[in-house]
């Protein structure tokens, strides 16, 4: 399964008639957070793709509509109507959705640095992976696998982050990779300025993905 992963920044490469060209071959497309809901319409609409999200600490608008109604588990099949067709993407925040035989859990928002929505402290986010944790492990006794990609806003600390506060990297996304081994992490939130920095660094059995701008990830479902 090839899968498009996008994050951050409006990117002229994919924000383009040419979309449909350029990407024809995806089946699937993450979005790591702080990009406008219009711009994950234009991808539906354009590719003909599931979409699946999460919000980041910027572009906010639209958090309260898709938080009003979050439950533990759910499905795109069986996914509360009203969220499914919102922009033509689908909500996995402090949750987990599986599709086209994925299993994707969300953690988004980032670090608490001022006060401001969709921001956690470490020990609040280990919280909203404890609550992950039934779902996880119904996916192990049901599938025999936990999860197949962890889709966050925030990197995991150490890991792509840098030291400021805002862009702080979350304790609680290492724990979750080395006991709950999904394939992939993909983040956002740290922009990428030099082409040389690594988008792709290996932590236990995970790769973690920086998707700022748009990046191409493949696995095997």
């Amino acid at each position: 399964m090839k899968i498009l992963c996008v994050a951050d920044h409006i990117d002229p490469l994919v924000y383009s008639p040419t979309v449909k060209e350029r990407f024809r071959d995806v089946d699937l497309v993450l979005s790591a957070g702080d990009l406008p809901m219009e711009y994950l319409g234009f991808l539906s609409a354009t590719l003909n793709r599931p979409i699946v999200f999460v919000f980041g600490n910027h572009n906010l608008k639209s958090l309260t509509l898709f938080n009003k109604k979050v439950s533990l588990y759910s499905s795109i099949e069986q996914f509360d109507p009203e969220l499914q067709n919102t922009y033509g993407a689908t909500y996995t925040g402090w949750k987990i959705t599986r599709i086209k035989g994925l299993l994707i859990a969300g953690l988004g928002g980032s670090m608490r640095y001022n006060e401001g929505e969709n921001q956690y402290t470490d020990f609040q986010m280990y919280l909203k992976v404890l609550k992950l944790i039934p779902g996880l492990l119904w996916n192990k006794i049901r599938y025999g696998r936990y999860l197949d990609i962890l889709l966050t806003h925030a990197a995991p600390f150490g890991i792509h982050d840098q030291p400021d506060l805002c862009h702080r990297g979350f304790k609680a996304f290492l724990w979750f990779m080395r006991v709950f081994k999904p394939k992939y992490l993909i983040h956002g939130h740290i922009h990428l300025y030099d082409i040389n920095t690594k988008r792709v660094e290996r932590y236990y059995q995970t790769d973690v993905v920086n998707a700022y701008d748009h990046c191409i990830i493949e696995l095997e479902v």
